[in-house]
């Protein structure tokens, strides 16, 4: 196929004037599912990347940044995770780290896209191999649907999501989050994706005062991934019961395989703030 110059990065950010620019070599696969347009490119500088509706998933290069925070802050502050669901995650990246736990006995994925699973099957197999696991199930239907009758039955709910449009859209919800706090277990922890503090003030601010409301511990997390808007992301810290930091246990952390990011003082320092996102929380304040 022909070289190209790909340009990446939802349309909202680029009538912002803030876009990415990252130069591909191939197209590998390109494809129209029932819900979005999935297309996977080979580029020089960050291996394959998979892109749904021209906004950047993962990168081979820094999927680890993001994967590794999503799962291992919860699963690492929770003194027994057992029973896990990951909402979205469907390239496996997520499912993958969950994994690593011994503890888990059971981990749900509902992923509203089966052809994202089939595509990261077979282009990201790295990631994708860890739905064979026999401790994890896959479900594809909406993730609000899917918990909105789940009542006390998960450790820890992940929210895997793509941005707040399209079929993202109802995992952002207040009614969601209400969804979250009952299908947690009495000391359940969830962790959901929250865009970015440099692009995305306003949206998570106002997040987080519903957050606030449900949850007696919210707090607010961030990862780094160059390929992402504003090359960080960040994560809502939704806890019944465990205090992110206070009850952080370190010797399970110290015990994980394989890690590219995540390690105790990044889980430390993750939840240590910018000056300028007192603005942000000012009204709101972090936990307990």
């Amino acid at each position: 196929m022909s070289k190209l110059e790909l340009w990446f990065g939802d349309q909202y950010e680029k009538e912002k004037g803030r876009y990415l620019q990252i130069k591909g070599d191939n197209v590998l696969k390109k494809v129209i599912s029932s819900f979005q347009e999935i297309c996977v490119v080979e580029t020089p500088a960050f291996g394959k990347v998979l892109i749904n509706d021209g906004i950047i998933m993962l990168t081979e290069a820094d999927e680890a940044g993001y994967h590794e925070m999503i799962a291992h802050v919860p699963l690492c502050v929770h003194p027994l995770p057992l029973d896990i669901l990951v909402i979205g995650g469907g390239d496996g990246g997520t499912v993958r780290e969950i994994i690593k736990h011994s503890s888990v006995n059971r981990v749900d994925v509902c992923e509203i896209d089966k052809m994202v699973i089939e595509i990261c099957r077979e282009y990201f197999p790295k990631l994708a191999n860890s739905f064979n696991h026999k401790k994890v199930h896959t479900f594809f239907e909406d993730g609000a649907k899917f918990l909105e009758n789940r009542i006390n039955q998960y450790d820890i709910i992940i929210v895997d999501s793509s941005d707040p449009i399209g079929p993202g859209t109802t995992l952002f919800t207040e009614q969601f989050y209400h969804f979250l706090f009952r299908a947690l277990k009495e000391d359940g922890i969830a962790v959901t994706q929250l865009e970015s503090l440099f692009w995305h003030t306003d949206f998570i601010k106002s997040t987080f005062r519903f957050i606030k409301k449900i949850f007696p511990i919210p707090y607010y997390y961030y990862t780094m991934v160059p390929t992402y808007p504003s090359g960080m992301i960040g994560f809502s810290f939704c806890s019944k019961k465990y205090h992110p930091l206070d009850h952080l246990v370190s010797e399970r952390a110290n015990q994980l395989p394989d890690l590219k990011y995540y390690h105790t003082d990044i889980h430390r320092a993750a939840f240590m703030l910018p000056a300028f996102s007192k603005d942000i929380f000012k009204s709101i304040k972090q936990g307990n």
